[in-house]
């Protein structure tokens, strides 16, 4: 779990923040009571394969556990305020849409001849959040559960990636990587787009965000992924 320190900039619990995590339980509740729901609605790249496009927008409102369910909400809930504080509401929307949409993608990407892969969770999304509040607030520190020293955004941001290739070379544990990194990609380059304004303020950050995921696709190139 990652959650911003106490001088970190927060608002006021925002509308559609509470109507996003409102989505997530009622649809996650719903999956875990059913189960015919649940395999309809989740990412599967047989389903989609076969035309249920409805799955790459689905998926990242339900949930494996109340667990799942709660760290990715938690987490939203820290970071959202940094990002509502700076681009409003509907580009909010559209930063974590099409975060949810880019990550979604990367899995299919990586998994397309794998009918039988399957993966849920607001993951990708709430990774373009976490990134593009880095963008915005690149100095704000970072504390993960059960570290107790803080690391500054960049570090977590750069970090973040780097282990989310290891993952997906190596396929640990029961992980969708490769919808966290194609997430945190949707939401660097929607937040980019938005506030072209950060080039001039925040170039170097831009920059060193940028490495992991040109690593990225030269490995992809390279046929090491």
């Amino acid at each position: 779990m990652v959650y911003l320190n106490k001088n970190a900039f927060m608002g006021n619990l925002d509308i559609v923040l509470i109507v996003i995590i409102g989505a997530n339980i009622l649809m996650s509740l719903k999956g875990f009571n059913d189960f015919s729901f649940f395999e309809k609605y989740k990412f599967n790249i047989g389903g989609i394969r076969r035309g249920e496009q409805i799955r790459m927008l689905s998926s990242g409102f339900l949930h494996v556990d109340t667990m799942h369910l709660f760290f990715n909400m938690f987490t939203l809930y820290f970071f959202a305020p940094v990002v509502l504080g700076f681009m409003g509401n509907i580009k909010f929307l559209i930063i974590y849409f099409g975060s949810l949409l880019v990550g979604n993608l990367f899995s299919l990407f990586f998994h397309k001849d794998e009918y039988y892969y399957s993966a849920v969770g607001a993951s990708g999304a709430v990774s373009g959040i976490i990134y593009a509040g880095i963008l915005f607030r690149p100095d704000m520190s970072l504390y993960l559960m059960f570290i107790p020293i803080p690391i500054p955004a960049y570090i977590f941001g750069i970090g973040y990636l780097l282990y989310s290739i290891f993952g997906m070379k190596n396929r640990v544990g029961n992980i969708g990587h490769d919808a966290h990194f194609g997430g945190a990609v949707g939401g660097y380059v929607i937040t980019l787009m938005f506030a072209p304004w950060l080039f001039q303020e925040n170039p170097l950050m831009i920059g060193l965000l940028a490495i992991p995921i040109i690593i990225l696709f030269v490995l992809q190139r390279l046929g090491k992924l």
